[in-house]
């Protein structure tokens, strides 16, 4: 005896009136129930522009439907049309699409009077957000299935060439996992078999109909519906295959136009790759951003919210610099920061190198804090020479279990992983994320980066980890700005792989902003200009670029309390060029002392006379 269900009801955009349907226990051609659209029921007047692209049958019923006056203008809702006689669809979404204009996902908005969505009444459908999948479609033999089955035949298949048949819909991942020990015992790695069971239980187990299924041909990408319950096949050749009805769209999408974080995805080297991360932006494609308030608002979206798919596709925009954030920086003009945000929206990447105290640390928490829109948005972590990968991306390392009080070696994610898995959380995709890396050069940046060098290059694609062996990517959304003390470790020791990585800026006292900074930054506090006049000084008398002083040893408050220039040199300064000049046997204070520089100053000149020609070397 066929199974009873109650009748379903799905309510129009707009407020509009309210259709009745049946659940059929028979199949449709699509492997799915069949659901019929009971006579009276009302029907949208126009339809999406998307409609033909994104539910091509759906579509073609509509309109056959229509042309034959089975769909026609009625008097019972005016503005509305009227289904005239039961028609008997596919699917719950397609008797959904044929009403709405649009597509639908029929197992949630078909409802009982009560409010139960139909997909409380089958077996592996259930109420809740839908899903997005890529699957693969290369055979073992290396035909594309997608062309040449696919799509003729409306399906989506996955090779299990020796599973035994009759595996059950549903079975869990530590079942599948003995089944799969066993069957592929001679056949497959360990590794593989991992893969394997985590592909074969969500095409088992966690698909359901309803969800989203993409697949990538001939360089582009399609979209399409999963309609129904798997099945497992037998082959010519006597292997086991899996597969399931899908609704696929009419028309790909080149992979070379598709946003960043999709073709990321798209990347990971797996037949079955759950992109539900990225699904806001699959059902957004093809789709005005009209179309998508408008889906939002039919599905009864608060009126100022926006929609998923659309906040999905905004862009990640850095604000421009004002003039405000020029003066408050103390920088010559507003145009250095403008190349600032152009640096970093085209490269991701850049890195400030100077001597010390040249403002590199604060320059970078600053124009990153403006940037990303807070503190919250940015995570400074600094290198040393004992850095590596493991402190850095993640490691394993000695933890104490919170309840048994051992130890043990654990997975643990490092600053950057962790910061990556923020930058990427729903809601945060579209806002600028800033990880800072202060003294970047005192590490042994290969050792640190590890296979990571190759994302710093490549945003659109992935990598295998080295210790989790999962695939990973850096988000759109994550930049980075390091600082390099060029006192420290020379420039011209960083390789030529982290250079094409980077944008480099130097901030030095012989170019601005650096050069002119502290004498307006005197002004801007009503301080004696003396503390820039001197510095001025100090810097003619050092040949080495690399080791002139920077402004900020003289912007702090100490500095102007009695004695505190004075103390300020004593302590600080003297002792840099001390250090430089070890072994050369010069005269430190008689050079750089204050007497020295404040008489070459009154004199106005950056070299006093008793100085003339001094090698300092």
């Amino acid at each position: 005896m066929a199974e009873e269900y109650p009748e379903f009801q799905l309510r129009l955009p707009h407020g509009g009136p309210t259709a009745r349907g049946r659940l059929l226990s028979e199949m449709g051609t699509n492997g799915s129930q069949k659901m019929v659209v009971l006579a009276g029921s009302p029907a949208r007047p126009e339809v999406v522009p998307s409609f033909a692209l994104r539910t091509p049958s759906s579509h073609r019923l509509r309109e056959k439907l229509i042309a034959e006056r089975a769909i026609r203008e009625t008097t019972t809702w005016s503005g509305w049309l009227e289904v005239v006689q039961d028609v008997e669809c596919n699917s719950p979404s397609a008797a959904g699409d044929i009403l709405v204009g649009r597509s639908c996902n029929g197992w949630l908005e078909w409802k009982t009077e009560d409010g139960r969505p139909l997909a409380d009444f089958l077996e592996q459908v259930w109420a809740g957000p839908s899903r997005a999948w890529l699957v693969r479609g290369a055979h073992p033999s290396g035909s594309d299935l997608v062309q040449r089955v696919w799509f003729l035949e409306g399906r989506v298949t996955l090779a299990a060439p020796w599973l035994r048949p009759d595996v059950a819909q549903g079975v869990s991942k530590e079942k599948l996992r003995t089944l799969v020990d066993a069957d592929y015992d001679s056949t497959a790695t360990y590794n593989e078999k991992v893969q394997l069971v985590d592909e074969l239980h969500a095409f088992f187990s966690r698909m359901r109909p309803g969800d989203t299924v993409c697949t990538v041909s001939d360089g582009r990408l399609y979209i399409g519906e999963i309609t129904g319950r798997v099945e497992q096949r037998v082959a010519e050749d006597g292997s086991s295959y899996l597969r399931r009805p899908v609704e696929w769209g009419r028309e790909g999408f080149p992979l070379d136009g598709l946003p960043e974080e999709l073709r990321q995805q798209l990347s990971l080297k797996h037949d079955v790759v759950d992109l539900t991360t990225s699904k806001a932006i699959v059902d957004g494609m093809g789709v005005s951003d009209e179309e998508l308030v408008e889906e939002a608002r039919d599905a009864g979206a608060d009126s100022g919210a926006e929609p998923a798919a659309l906040t999905a596709r905004r862009e990640v925009e850095l604000p421009a610099p004002t003039e405000e954030l020029r003066a408050r920086l103390n920088v010559h003009h507003v145009e250095w920061l403008h190349e600032l945000r152009n640096l970093l929206g085209d490269e991701k990447q850049l890195i400030f190198y100077g001597p010390p105290g040249t403002g590199k640390t604060y320059f970078a928490q600053e124009i990153a804090e403006y940037l990303g829109g807070g503190r919250e948005q940015v995570k400074l972590v600094q290198f040393h020479p004992s850095y590596a990968y493991e402190d850095f991306f993640e490691g394993f390392r000695p933890l104490e279990d919170p309840q048994t009080h051992e130890v043990a070696f654990r997975l643990t994610a490092g600053p950057l992983r962790e910061f990556a898995t923020l930058a990427r959380r729903e809601g945060n995709r579209h806002i600028p994320h800033f990880l800072i890396i202060d003294e970047i050069n005192r590490a042994n940046l290969a050792k640190v980066f590890g296979e990571l060098y190759f994302l710093l290059e490549y945003r659109d694609r992935s990598v295998r980890l080295t210790y989790s062996s999962e695939d990973f990517f850096l988000p759109r959304n994550l930049f980075i700005i390091g600082t390099m003390n060029t006192a420290d470790r020379s420039i011209a020791l960083v390789d030529a792989a982290m250079r094409r990585r980077f944008a480099f800026v130097e901030l030095s006292p012989r170019i601005e902003p650096t050069a002119g900074l502290l004498r307006r930054w005197l002004a801007a506090e009503g301080k004696d200009p003396e503390p820039a006049d001197l510095l001025d000084a100090l810097n003619a008398r050092i040949d080495d670029a690399d080791f002139r002083i920077g402004p900020s040893y003289l912007m702090k408050p100490g500095v102007f309390r009695d004695g505190g220039l004075e103390r300020t040199w004593r302590t600080k300064i003297l002792p840099l060029l001390e250090e430089h000049h070890y072994g050369a046997g010069v005269d430190i204070e008689g050079r750089y002392g204050l007497p020295a520089l404040r008489r070459a100053v009154v004199a106005g000149s950056g070299q006093d006379e008793t100085n003339k020609g001094f090698d300092p070397e």
